[in-house]
């Protein structure tokens, strides 16, 4: 099958692939790539590809959700991509978190039924984990730098407006540490596909204190810190 969104061609797109929601996070990170390339501007999904030490790697844009990064995982998957760390921002539920720290997410919670229910084909859950060995390269990496992460698993919500009062008492009580709307579907489909994936969250606001939102130049700052231990790690698997 060829893809229909992504107008790359094969050798265009790293075995290696940062994910991330935002096309101006894309155009951010490719400047830490040596001769960056724009291979893919079709559909907003900007997709650039260089080298970080010597070793090819994508920086690709998925959209918001989980029906978007689906269609976005495929294609790259379809287009050479086999490890993918997807870079993003989460929700703090937990009340010690501050802005600003990383959360590497251990598992995604999400809710049955939807993309879920026409992959499986029936309501029974797939564990949503990624893969250990890129978990723990990148424990190592951020303890190495001395950047306060958490550990935990994260709840993956398809409605970026639908919490009400119950929401983080409700989904801090399954066990969830924050909330996004990507990492369970990255998860899932690098089980059905047999990819190596993982993820790293900056905590853009914490949904059990308020609503405090970091700010646009400490987010920039935290998502470069983020991406170049994660290139690092990249180039290692």
């Amino acid at each position: 099958m060829n893809p229909v969104h992504i107008l790359a061609k094969k050798g265009d797109i790293a075995e290696r692939v940062i994910v991330v929601g935002d096309p101006g996070r894309t155009e951010l990170l490719s400047t830490l790539l040596v001769s960056p390339k724009l291979v893919n501007k079709n559909r907003g999904f900007l997709i650039y590809t260089g080298e970080y030490e010597g070793t090819q790697i994508s920086i690709a844009t998925h959209g918001i959700g989980g029906p978007s990064s689906a269609v976005v995982f495929e294609e790259l998957y379809m287009l050479g991509g086999r490890k993918f760390i997807r870079l993003g921002t989460a929700g703090a539920l937990d009340p010690s978190i501050d802005l600003g720290d990383y959360i590497i997410p251990t598992g995604a919670s999400y809710n049955p039924g939807g993309l879920f229910y026409q992959y499986s084909g029936e309501l029974s859950s797939v564990s949503s984990t990624p893969d250990f060995f890129i978990v723990n390269l990148l424990v190592n990496a951020f303890a190495s730098r001395g950047l306060k992460y958490y550990l935990g698993n994260v709840f993956s919500s398809d409605a970026f407006y639908a919490e009400d009062e119950n929401f983080v008492r409700k989904w801090s009580g399954r066990g969830n540490i924050g909330v996004e709307m990507e990492c369970a579907t990255l998860f899932f489909l690098g089980k059905i596909r047999g990819a190596k994936v993982g993820a790293v969250l900056v905590v853009s606001d914490n949904l059990a204190r308020g609503g405090d939102w970091i700010t646009k130049e400490e987010l920039e700052g935290r998502v470069i810190s983020a991406a170049k231990l994660i290139l690092s790690v990249l180039s290692k698997v």
